[in-house]
């Protein structure tokens, strides 16, 4: 009998619900907004999040706050979205902050460092190591606030038509690579270019550049660079993981009903795990393809990495001169990336170089007699 009636009651409750949700979502207003993308339509790792983005904020307002992403070049070149933000061209973008480190340096944290943490190491900073407070007040200047969306992991370190050895022949390389990353190259004497993914396939063709790094395997493999350079270097030491976000107008952002900001974040917040996931997915497979179409995986040597090691820790304490704003993210960046390193050592890179050592994959094996 009690059972009975508890059901009886229950099923009352849900039916109310199912009747006070519409209601709930119809007492919202409808709102339209456009995303920006730096990415085009064919990297469905990274463009791909943007409209995941879209989607998810779609389902969890029942189709009243609707955001349309654009592809890089649809409203604004793909390294003009942050502008496009800050001055309401758009209400949000999707974009690396590295791109911009020409308006203040300190833009390269939101998305990576050379010589910085790991994709777990940039979550624990960003939501529990103060990363996120610290990149606000500078986003804030810009009238912008920043939401972490995604995340490559380590990425590679590109391709290049010739060996590199030794220091000496990073001397005179063009290479398009963004940011700061470029001006750590630049002290080796490599002349860094900042282009776009669309534009940097036709450039190392027609050899106005010598070298290209984008992200890894399953990004490289469908802009096609193994056909024009086949040296495919590792690990892209300016990457440890890079940082996706998305970047909201801030009077935009204030006018959105609190429901709606809890819908983004929560849409920013999932994507950050799913870009990750995809790209470990993904990379592994287009990996074998790259290498059964004649890639040639190298390593950078040792000797290469310390040197530019060097010069990275070098930049840093000249920008740190430089700029207010990089010195005082720097500061705290460093103390924290030192202190996971600590306990890292002691779990995680002793467990990954024991598998890696001790256990032979699958793949592999098939291929022995």
């Amino acid at each position: 009998m009690k059972r009975r009636m508890f059901l009886k009651q229950a099923g009352a409750g849900i039916a109310a619900g199912a009747i006070a949700a519409p209601a709930v979502a119809q007492s919202q207003p409808a709102i339209r907004w456009r995303m920006a993308s730096s990415y085009p339509k064919s990297l469905d790792t990274l463009y791909g999040t943007a409209e995941d983005i879209a989607n998810r904020v779609g389902k969890i307002t029942d189709g009243k706050f609707e955001i349309r992403v654009f592809a890089a070049n649809e409203i604004v070149p793909p390294l003009q979205v942050l502008d496009a933000v800050q001055q309401g061209t758009v209400e949000c973008g999707q974009s690396a902050s590295y791109y911009y480190v020409g308006k203040n340096p300190a833009f390269a944290f939101d998305t990576a460092l050379p010589f910085g943490m790991n994709c777990r190491q940039q979550n624990a900073w960003m939501y529990y190591g103060g990363g996120l407070e610290l990149l606000r007040e500078l986003f804030r200047q810009y009238n912008i606030i920043n939401f972490p969306a995604g995340n490559t992991g380590t990425q590679m370190a590109g391709w290049y038509r010739k060996e590199i050895k030794t220091v000496n022949d990073l001397k005179g390389l063009k290479m398009r690579i963004a940011g700061i990353a470029g001006q750590v190259l630049s002290k080796l004497g490599v002349v860094p270019q900042q282009i776009g993914a669309g534009e940097s396939y036709q450039a190392l063709e027609r050899g106005t550049i010598d070298a290209v790094e984008w992200v890894g395997p399953y990004d490289d493999e469908k802009l096609g660079f193994y056909k024009v350079a086949k040296y495919y270097y590792y690990p892209g030491w300016w990457e440890g993981s890079a940082q996706l976000s998305i970047y909201v107008n801030v009077k935009q952002w204030e006018s959105l009903p609190k429901a709606y900001q809890e819908a983004l974040e929560v849409a920013c917040a999932e994507a950050n795990i799913h870009m990750m996931a995809k790209y470990d997915a993904k990379n592994t497979g287009a990996l074998r393809k790259l290498v059964s179409a004649g890639a040639q995986l190298r390593p950078f040597p040792r000797p290469v990495m310390e040197a530019c090691l060097k010069a990275a820790n070098e930049l840093y304490q000249e920008l740190s001169a430089k700029s207010p704003e990089f010195k005082k993210i720097y500061q705290a960046w460093v103390q924290y990336r030192d202190e996971q390193l600590l306990w890292f050592r002691v779990a995680d890179f002793t467990y990954d170089n024991f598998i890696a050592s001790a256990i032979q994959p699958a793949g592999a094996a098939k291929g022995k007699k």
